[in-house]
């Protein structure tokens, strides 16, 4: 008589990337005893699950944003034209690290990365470059800017003032989320405490002067890139903006009076499901944080209003073309999830800066999904999934859960000088390396469906977008012309008049502007600014 051979053990259910297992079918018993009306409500209406606006896209689609800026202001210029000739509805401005870093080209520490990774801004002659033949009272203008926003927004309005645009006209964002460069990317200038300062003086400056702008774009987006899980992502991200709006009302704002411009940058991964879910958790988490916790009257202040980039972690170098199929799922989950704009990576990035042609394809996937596509045709389509919903209450626990954690160690700022959430995400990012190179997690073309090397080397072979070395030496003559043909005194006075104001409780916005009016550099203004407020230095902890 045979032996029956053993039977094999039930495969290990799939999880989702915040770690809950995937459940093979979910039905009603997965919702029971779960108010969904109250939950869900209506499009536009609190909790906002269902999106922040009635008629979401149906009325308008999305702004299509795509984050450009390499080299010099005239050749980011000139990659603006075409994305606008091409249709982008709204510009978003890559800055090179040491403007990021609040340095001057030809800072010593600015050596070899000049132009690298974003375009080169040392002065408001080289921003007027940069925006030049486009109008800034008709444009909608993102800024990558966090440590420095406030330098980098106030040549944006000098700019502005020179083409004959008063600052009320002037629309778009400065990222100016300075706690995420602690905690995930690295390009802080100045200790937590005085940075906040500047932020609660952005938010009171621009109330004042610049009433359009959004002052301040909360960024999950560089924990997931450094490994965060979905719940991580929002959890650790809305943590920030509790400790930003804490930091506004101790300056003295009320809250309706700066909440309605606060917005938020997340990311959209391959894992659309969870990534919708997680959208729609955000939201209804961020509402009743207004609401309850700081008494949020206005709808608008409790409404969690993002822009969204696709995963560019998840690019990769291998089979480069394949990351067409990756950003194409990423956007539309970021549809589906009710972003109000979006940018596309271009398939090239894993390779080196976006050539035209791929900057052009991102997008064009944009416009394929909003004019090709139905998910323009309803609001929230997924409203009632039991996955969907199922899943939006699981990362909403998750999320609430580690919120929660970071508030026992004194709030998102006491937990970053612990190290608390860089550890957390190193955990989580060390795990995904571990799956991916054991192969349980699969990234085609990297651990499985490979190229052979017949395959390989009839590939055509790609040519990446490079940047002119000589770019840092002709950056380092054009400040060199800037330095001699300036007011020297000048702009001493106005950089003694904002040490004086950082010593104090004045706004540095103001003397901030004149000291830019009167040709001083961004190193020159971050250096006043470091004298007064010293340097951040990292806790590390694993």
């Amino acid at each position: 008589m045979t032996a029956e051979p053993p039977a094999e053990p039930p495969p290990e259910p799939r999880r989702t990337e915040s770690g809950f297992p995937f459940a093979p079918v979910y039905g009603p018993e997965d919702l029971a005893g779960r108010d969904q009306a109250e939950r869900l409500g209506r499009p536009g209406e609190y909790p906002f699950t269902r999106g922040i606006h009635p008629t979401m896209y149906t009325g308008r689609p999305w702004t299509m944003r795509q984050y450009a800026g390499f080299g010099t202001a005239a050749e980011s210029n000139a990659r603006y034209r075409q994305l606008i000739a091409g249709g982008s509805t709204g510009l978003s401005v890559a800055f090179d690290l040491p403007t990021q870093m609040g340095y001057d080209s030809d800072a010593p520490l600015a050596a070899g990365e000049v132009g690298r990774v974003g375009v080169a801004v040392d002065s408001v002659e080289d921003m007027a470059e940069l925006f030049e033949g486009i109008p800034l009272g008709e444009v909608s203008t993102s800024m990558t800017i966090n440590a420095p926003a406030a330098v980098l927004l106030l040549l944006y309005q000098l700019v502005g003032e020179g083409q004959g645009v008063p600052p009320a006209r002037l629309t778009g964002t400065v990222q100016n989320d300075v706690l995420k460069e602690y905690i995930a990317r690295g390009t802080y200038i100045f200790p937590p405490q005085p940075s906040l300062r500047l932020v609660a003086d952005l938010f009171r400056y621009c109330r004042a002067e610049i009433p359009r702008w959004n002052t301040i774009s909360i960024s999950g987006y560089h924990m997931a890139e450094a490994g965060a899980t979905p719940a991580q992502e929002i959890a650790f991200t809305l943590a920030d903006g509790i400790a930003y709006v804490r930091a506004a009302l101790a300056a003295g704002l009320a809250v309706d009076d700066f909440a309605p411009r606060l917005s938020f940058f997340f990311v959209a991964r391959s894992t659309l499901l969870e990534e919708v879910a997680k959208f729609r958790a955000a939201r209804r988490i961020w509402a009743r944080v207004m609401r309850e916790e700081f008494g949020a009257r206005d709808p608008r202040s409790q409404r969690l209003r993002f822009h969204t980039q696709t995963a560019g972690v998840q690019l990769t170098a291998q089979q480069p073309e394949v990351n067409l199929v990756r950003v194409a799922v990423q956007a539309l989950a970021a549809v589906l999830g009710g972003t109000q704009s979006l940018h596309t990576n271009s398939f090239d990035e894993a390779l080196a800066l976006p050539t035209e042609k791929a900057a052009r394809l991102a997008l064009r996937t944009q416009q394929v999904l909003a004019h090709e596509t139905d998910v323009t045709a309803t609001v929230d389509p997924f409203a009632g999934s039991y996955a969907v919903e199922a899943l939006t209450d699981e990362v909403e626990a998750a999320a609430l859960a580690l919120m929660a954690e970071v508030e026992e160690l004194g709030g998102a700022v006491a937990a970053i000088e612990a190290g608390h959430q860089k550890a957390a995400i190193e955990r989580s990012a060390y795990r995904i390396q571990r799956e991916t190179e054991a192969g349980s997690r699969t990234v085609v073309g990297v651990n499985r469906f490979r190229l052979g090397p017949a395959e390989l080397a009839a590939e055509e072979p790609y040519r990446p977008l490079r940047v002119d070395p000589a770019i840092e030496a002709r950056q380092v003559g054009r400040l060199a012309r800037l330095r001699a043909a300036r007011d020297g005194a000048a702009v001493d006075r106005a950089l003694g008049a904002l040490r004086r104001a950082a010593e104090g409780r004045a706004n540095v916005l103001y003397p901030m502007r004149e000291a830019l009016a009167a040709r001083a550099t961004v190193g020159e203004v971050c250096d006043a600014l470091r004298e007064v407020w010293g340097r951040h230095v990292p806790a590390e902890r694993f």
